[in-house]
């Protein structure tokens, strides 16, 4: 029984988490395709399949330059997956 409760707790946690973005789906590398200081967005393109994802500056650990290799999760965003935590490498 009291299983059965912390089982039913994890999954509304996990839900609420995945939710409000705060759960990230996956760890991966890429390249910086494009990306305006200005502005403070760009685009980077993920090694292996080559999908574009979408980068704010809030996102950034490491400053980026179009070309860096870089190290990013990805979290769902209001448009798709976002780029966050990204580092060059």
């Amino acid at each position: 029984m009291v299983q059965k409760g912390v089982c039913i707790l994890f999954g509304t946690i996990f839900e609420l988490l995945y939710t409000i973005n705060l759960i990230f789906i996956t760890m991966s590398k890429g390249t910086v395709k494009f990306f305006n200081d200005a502005k403070g967005f760009g685009f980077i393109v993920e090694e292996g399949n080559n999908k574009e994802h979408f980068v704010h500056i809030s996102g950034l650990i490491d400053e980026i330059r179009e070309g860096d290799e870089v190290e990013f999760d990805l979290t769902e965003g209001k448009k798709g997956l976002n780029a966050v935590n990204v580092k060059v490498i």
